[in-house]
């Protein structure tokens, strides 16, 4: 049988700790996976003199499946960020954000279960049409969504929603001020929902959406929303579960999918040992249900909670004192 090939990109910062991280714990559950390693942001700038090199890109589109540490784009005039670049590049359309209570993380709600279906390539967060006057004294940007791509995400969450046993389906919009743009998200999301009538559809609005996940998150199941709204959210939805430190991501096209930590890159500790890869580690959990490696998945996540849970070497953020590799050997000794 072929070895499975995975491009492992480990990125800036504290990426390439916690990436380690998960590869230990990967070759420890037995996934026997042949790693392709590139480099992208700060690291590919410095070694190869470009943010995303064509090597890099060669490499994701090859092997079809990457998992990704944190990225930093410089800032400053003419660096595009990395990411959206990655995900126009691969039309990796959905991002897909679940957080869930763990006992022993501190958050401040218990049995949170939420997956937010972000469109991943549309909308004002794509960076369409940006311009600033020569003076500086304004500035313009473009938000534009197809009826193609609002039907494919929304399509894509609730196919997620029927595939995992969820109960509802959430769009979240502004179409009571944005007619135009969120109104034909939103007239999509009805259309797709009628497809679905095992399925409860409900929508909200963004603001309301947010003040109701601070009051009540537990009201919500599969959210399903535009680019810049799903990238709010989701971050909210982080918080409720203790932060961007237990919150994968994945990007998912129809021949590529990018697994990811979505926190940043986190200069200030990094090689001190100190960062949490949880989160990396969540996002190969959801890079082997996305390899049809369930059973494999459910080891790791059962191996991950019971360290969180017990206390037993965890790290600063989740009321511990443990460092990267104390808390990642706490998870292999459970494996």
């Amino acid at each position: 049988m072929t070895q499975r090939r995975i491009t492992v990109i480990r990125g800036d910062g504290i990426g390439p700790s916690i990436i380690d991280s998960a590869l230990q714990i990967l070759d420890k559950v037995g996934c026997d996976f042949a790693y392709d390693f590139a480099d992208a942001g700060l690291t590919a700038l410095e070694n190869e003199g470009e943010l995303l090199p064509q090597k890099t890109l060669d490499l994701i589109a090859k092997n079809g499946v990457t998992l990704k540490g944190p990225l930093t784009t410089p800032v400053g005039e003419g660096f595009t960020s990395i990411n959206v670049s990655l995900r126009k590049k691969f039309e990796l359309y959905a991002n897909v954000r679940p957080v869930i209570s763990f006992k022993g993380t501190q958050a401040r709600y218990e049995n949170i279960d939420i997956i937010t279906v972000r469109e991943n390539t549309e909308g004002m967060y794509s960076g369409l049409g940006q311009i600033v006057s020569e003076d500086g004294s304004e500035a313009e940007a473009k938000s534009k969504i197809t009826r193609a791509g609002a039907e494919r995400i929304v399509e894509f969450a609730y196919e997620l929603a029927r595939r995992e046993g969820r109960k509802k389906v959430t769009a979240v919009h502004k179409a009571n001020i944005l007619k135009s743009t969120s109104g034909l998200f939103l007239k999509v999301a009805r259309e797709v929902g009628e497809r679905y009538p095992d399925i409860e559809s409900a929508e909200m609005i963004v603001d309301n959406a947010c003040m109701q996940l601070v009051m009540n998150p537990h009201q919500f199941d599969v959210m399903v929303t535009t680019n810049l709204f799903g990238d709010i959210i989701s971050d909210l939805c982080a918080g409720l579960v203790g932060g961007l430190g237990m919150a994968p991501g994945a990007n998912i096209g129809k021949d590529c999918a990018i697994f990811e930590a979505v926190h940043g890159s986190a200069p200030d500790i990094a090689g001190k040992n100190l960062a949490n890869p949880s989160s990396v580690i969540l996002a190969s959990i959801q890079m082997l249900e996305y390899l049809e490696m369930g059973d494999k998945a459910e080891k790791i996540r059962n191996a991950l909670k019971d360290v969180i849970e017990s206390g037993d070497r965890t790290t600063r953020d989740l009321g511990g004192s443990a460092g990267t590799t104390d808390f990642t050997q706490a998870v292999l000794d459970r494996l």
